[in-house]
């Protein structure tokens, strides 16, 4: 069952973060991942929770994939880059339907 890995994104630098996109993409594609959304525009209905300002979707096969490029040793290095450049909320969500 598919799992998403689900970013909300405020870039502080953009030059230094196009950077971080080019280095990750690559391995969450290793690791089965597919962009379904990249910072495309929002139209936002509620806010009651948080106003998201960038949303990027992973799809991976399934959460161990998800769980498996975020702990990897390949996107260790890369982590910080995204941590340096901007302020981000993350989260794996399971596409199980309960």
């Amino acid at each position: 069952m598919s799992a998403y890995i689900v970013v909300d994104t405020k870039i502080n630098n953009e030059s230094e973060y196009e950077e971080y996109k080019k280095l990750a993409r690559p391995i969450a594609e290793k690791y089965g991942g597919v962009y379904r959304a990249r910072g495309g525009k929002l139209d936002i209905r509620e806010t009651d929770l948080w106003t998201p300002v960038r949303i990027v979707i992973i799809e991976f096969p399934d959460l161990k994939s998800a769980q498996a490029f975020l702990d990897s040793e390949e996107y260790a290095p890369v982590k910080p880059r995204r941590h340096k450049n901007a302020d981000s909320t993350l989260f794996i969500v399971d596409g199980g339907v309960g």
